[in-house]
């Protein structure tokens, strides 16, 4: 009987480690860490953002300073802007809702590669010209954020449906990575026409046999 219990225990405190090691590790912040975390998401968005910070690499200070809450650095060639985010530390999800809005901000106002002042000026707020030539004043969708403003209020307040950016931002970033069409279907060789068969020659009438003498 006693050796019983203690192969019942043994079992059961084997189940239990394997319970706790199957459990993810966190970090001293208590989220779940991975060797992987955060790679897939920023190499994505940084991809998705390229075409509206210019370069890849304005693009990865882009990304990078909204999730982390740190400077954007923006170069044009001799000259850099520096973007300093009011919203301090954002989520993945929250970066790519911001920079959405900021491009359909700066879309509405006929301008769809921005310069970094411009980018700026959709992110933290300031005067832009648009593409008319006249100059308008941008609220800043990081600003409205940083004052307390969710999401779709913001959109709104620009005069966007949140869903409806956010699926136009979704095809934009398809149709890039599509690149060039897709090269047309080669149409197949004709098969070449059967030749008719020769017809075949008459078969030659047959000889009548003749009449055979009277008996």
């Amino acid at each position: 009987m006693l050796k019983k219990r203690a192969w019942t225990l043994l079992v059961a405190s084997a189940l239990l480690g394997a319970s706790f090691a199957a459990w993810p590790q966190t970090s001293s912040s208590g989220t779940a860490s991975s060797s992987t975390s955060g790679t897939v998401p920023e190499d994505r968005l940084v991809d998705k953002y390229t075409p509206l910070a210019g370069s890849e690499s304005n693009s990865k200070s882009l990304v990078t300073g909204l999730r982390d809450g740190t400077d954007v650095k923006l170069t044009s060639g001799a000259t850099t802007t520096t973007i300093d985010p009011p919203t301090g530390k954002m989520g993945w999800g929250n970066v790519n809702i911001a920079l959405a809005l900021a491009q359909a901000s700066l879309k509405q106002q006929g301008i769809t590669n921005p310069t970094p002042d411009q980018l700026k000026a959709a992110l933290n707020g300031g005067t832009i010209t648009n593409a008319s030539g006249q100059t308008v004043q941008m609220s800043g969708v990081l600003q409205m954020r940083a004052d307390g403003k969710g999401w779709g209020e913001i959109a709104q307040s620009l005069g966007f449906k949140l869903g409806e950016v956010m699926r136009s931002a979704k095809a934009d970033n398809a149709g890039t990575q599509r690149g060039a069409s897709k090269p047309e279907r080669v149409a197949g060789v004709e098969r070449p026409e059967r030749p008719d068969k020769p017809e075949r020659p008459e078969k030659p009438e047959r000889p009548m046999k003749p009449e055979r003498p009277g008996r």
